[in-house]
């Protein structure tokens, strides 16, 4: 686990090599930013806040790219696709 601080605000990132890639995700306080592994479907089943990102390698690419899908209890959050992987952590915050 890695301590990441965005703004005011600590996250716990979490890395896992694969074969081929790496898993990657932040952890808030109310959901995730996570990487194109995650599956919205399992998300939205689970109730749970996600956003996800993906052609990322690092806790900062995962910061700087564009949200490509969200579960529906993170658009409740006013988490949006389009909007920055930094400002959707931060309304998990």
């Amino acid at each position: 686990m890695k301590k990441i601080i965005v703004d005011k605000y600590e996250f716990e990132g979490y890395r896992i090599p694969t074969q081929s890639a790496s898993i990657i995700l932040i952890k808030g306080k109310h959901g995730f930013l996570g990487c194109g592994y995650f599956n919205i479907e399992t998300a939205n089943r689970l109730q749970e806040t996600v956003a996800v990102v993906s052609g990322v390698q690092t806790y900062d690419d995962m910061l700087n790219a564009t949200v490509v899908n969200v579960s529906a209890a993170a658009e409740k959050n006013g988490i949006v696709k389009g909007m920055s992987g930094r400002d959707a952590l931060l309304k998990m915050a």
